[in-house]
């Protein structure tokens, strides 16, 4: 039996599964394990209440344009408590959709503006007829670590204020093909447009979301061991 249990809300995961970002849930169980941890999983879909309270982490995954239109009408309703989820420091991994919700707003391909939750301070723009496709690779410079991983998206989205890149960018397009970076870290929130699934291939990130969930969890549990953890390349 694990020593230690953490619930992981997938944020709309039956209509935000689009590029199989549940790979991410399973890469987060396979370290969890590793961590002498489990991870019990809730889908939270339209009308479902999220209570921060009964999560220590999250996965807000991507889709479609109709998916986050009808995604975005709802996320009123979770605001505030995705909203203090994030402050609390406990650790949301948001990939390409997901991302793009948790900012200002987006421009969809048709062009409409389609509002987001404003939690974090950044926005995206479309672009006519193209998209971002391909492998890119990403150093986090605060790390050292490169990560790894294939982007296909038509936004381009531009960070704010208390927004850092989750890397810049070594080959690739990133967030938006101009500025040389790629996702967004906001304290333990982890944003990306990294498919693949980007925590298959970067373990180093699923060890960072783990250890955040169990130190806010468990503060008072020795974790030098979880903390040891060797991850080894996948790419």
């Amino acid at each position: 039996m694990a020593k230690y249990h953490l619930h992981l809300a997938h944020l709309y995961g039956d209509l935000l599964n689009t590029y199989s970002d549940v790979g991410n849930i399973i890469a987060l169980q396979y370290y969890a394990k590793q961590m002498d941890a489990d991870i019990d999983v809730k889908v939270i879909s339209i009308d479902n209440d999220f209570n921060p309270q009964d999560f220590d982490l999250a996965l807000f995954g991507g889709g479609q344009d109709y998916e986050q239109l009808v995604v975005s009408k709802d996320l009123p309703n979770k605001k505030a408590g995705i909203d203090q989820f994030i402050n609390d420091g406990k650790p949301l991994l948001a990939i390409c959709g997901g991302y793009q919700l948790l900012g200002h707003y987006y421009i969809g391909a048709d062009g409409e503006k389609i509002p987001g939750l404003g939690i974090l301070d950044h926005y995206t723009l479309s672009q006519d007829n193209h998209r971002f496709i391909g492998d890119i690779t990403i150093k986090n410079e605060e790390s050292n670590q490169e990560y790894h991983g294939f982007e296909n998206h038509n936004g381009r989205t531009f960070l704010g204020k208390d927004e850092r890149p989750l890397g810049k960018v070594i080959s690739g397009n990133g967030n938006n093909g101009e500025d040389h970076t790629e996702g967004a870290i906001y304290k333990n929130t982890y944003c990306s447009y990294f498919h693949g699934p980007i925590l298959t291939r970067n373990g180093e990130i699923a060890k960072k979301i783990l250890l955040a969930a169990l130190e806010h969890k468990y503060p008072d549990a020795d974790l030098s061991s979880q903390k040891a953890l060797k991850i080894k390349p996948t790419f």
